[in-house]
């Protein structure tokens, strides 16, 4: 009984062997071409929800590749600081149109308050 264990392990493991290598003119495991990122994120204009969105990744055996996991996350990070960066300037010009509307031009032509007014008005 031992014997015939060992020579059906030994046919079994041959077996297999041959499948995985491809032994024959048939492959039995075709070879895959790897996936690679197609950069769906427009060069043209800015990157908006439906393009992130539509990003898919392309998945490795362990996970997705880091490669285009960084690319894709730092033209996203890029992207993001040139909006930060156009919305704080376009807030700092905001913030000096409403200052010179609601001061207007007679803002400095005021004279400054003297501490006798204060004393006669009888603060």
């Amino acid at each position: 009984m031992f014997w015939f264990l060992m020579i059906a392990m030994v046919v079994v493991i041959a077996a297999v062997t041959l499948a995985v290598v491809g032994g024959g003119e048939s492959e039995v495991l075709p070879e895959a071409a790897p996936e690679q990122l197609v950069d769906p994120l427009p060069l043209t204009r800015p990157v908006g929800r439906a393009d992130v969105d539509a990003l898919r990744l392309p998945v490795a055996p362990r996970g997705y590749r880091m490669a285009d996991v960084d690319d894709v996350l730092s033209r996203l990070g890029a992207e993001l600081a040139e909006r930060d960066a156009r919305i704080a300037e376009l807030e700092a010009a905001l913030a000096g149109a409403q200052a010179t509307a609601v001061g207007g031009a007679d803002l400095f032509d005021k004279k400054p308050a003297r501490p006798e007014d204060d004393e006669e008005r009888g603060r």
